[in-house]
């Protein structure tokens, strides 16, 4: 996950006097990642407007977010999270220090001031924890329509990065989904540790254990009838396998460039950004498609474009596009789920 938008509050009924604490996460779309209202026996509001903002940045930490958007209805914290007010009271320093130290974390942040009307929902969290005199939360947001989830297959190559982002989408309620199998090409990439610490059980085959391309993607589509999955996902997966016919139509790969350019063979990792910075180009991105038994030649489901900057390396372009994956493979994923994915002609339409 990529960008969060931070939703916090704090009262206190008596100043001091019985106080609670208040956050609510949400995802750049506006669903609910999680939310809470935290019961503090006695504070002042100041204290416990900052306990919601620590509270709050916590779980965008917990959440993987790499960034953050703070906003608040109190203009004077914002200030002094600015450095415009300085934070005299004592009761509040630590909290103050460790508010910054938290913001720090992530690669960028903002901190915004907005008018009560527009942060009702962490001043409700806050009220009803106060009421209840205890903690309480907010459901995340679910997918809409009761989809009965479907069972995924991941194939892995390198460090898993695409596995935890989905895992992370599943936990979070973003995306109709189980992962049933998760197969991995080495045995000695740290997607297998981490696939196992995230509790699944990745069976490992290798290209050179089998005899032929055959006899490899057979073992592949074993693995994946026994777990009775209904979509196979590529991700950061670099050996071509021959997908067989019950899994035409339901084979997905995400690429860090925009197809039909910077594809086929060779072009996967840092390859594909160095050859895109060699060539001057000023758009880069991400592409979903279907997979054939081409590279990068299936159906085009969706693409996300960002900027090439003038002083981008290899590894910061790396990154910008990772952030543009992290949220068009889910939403992909999710439409296949949905059912609004049909290839029509070679190209992929889109039910709305």
């Amino acid at each position: 996950m990529s960008k969060v938008i931070l939703y916090t509050d704090g009262g206190s009924r008596g100043n001091p006097g019985p106080a609670a604490a208040a956050y609510v996460l949400k995802d750049i779309f506006g669903k609910v990642i999680s939310g809470k209202g935290i019961f503090i026996d006695n504070a002042t509001n100041n204290i416990a407007e900052y306990n919601g903002i620590v509270y709050g940045l916590q779980a965008a930490q917990t959440a993987g977010a790499t960034q953050v958007e703070l906003l608040s209805d109190s203009e004077l914290l914002i200030k002094q999270i600015h450095g415009h007010y300085k934070v005299k009271s004592e009761n509040l320093r630590d909290l103050y220090c460790r508010t910054m130290d938290l913001l720090s974390s992530f690669q960028s942040w903002q901190a915004r001031h907005i008018p009560r009307e527009k942060n009702t929902e962490a001043d409700a969290l806050a009220n009803r924890a106060m009421d209840a005199k205890d903690d309480v939360e907010l459901e995340p947001s679910r997918p809409s329509g009761g989809i009965k989830p479907i069972r995924l297959g991941i194939l892995i190559s390198g460090g898993g990065r695409t596995l935890l982002n989905l895992d992370q989408s599943i936990k979070l309620g973003k995306l109709s989904a189980e992962i049933a199998a998760v197969i991995c090409s080495r045995k000695e990439i740290k997607g297998v540790e981490l696939a196992r610490q995230l509790g699944f059980n990745p069976q490992i085959i290798r290209v050179k254990d089998y005899p032929d391309i055959q006899c490899f993607s057979g073992k592949i589509a074993e693995i994946l009838d026994a777990a009775k999955v209904d979509l196979v996902i590529q991700a950061g997966w670099l050996c071509l396998w021959n997908i067989p016919k019950q899994y035409e139509g339901r084979v997905m790969n995400i690429h860090p460039a925009l197809l039909p350019s910077f594809g086929g063979q060779g072009m996967w990792g840092h390859h594909v950004h160095e050859a895109v910075l060699k060539a001057g180009c000023k758009v880069s991105g991400c592409t979903v498609h279907f997979c054939t038994n081409e590279y990068d030649k299936g159906p085009i489901i969706a693409q996300r474009g960002c900027r090439v900057m003038e002083n981008d390396t290899p590894d910061t372009l790396a990154a910008r596009v990772f952030e543009l994956e992290c949220l068009a493979y889910p939403e992909a994923i999710q439409q296949f789920a949905e059912d609004k994915l049909s290839i029509v002609d070679g190209c992929v339409k889109i039910e709305r």
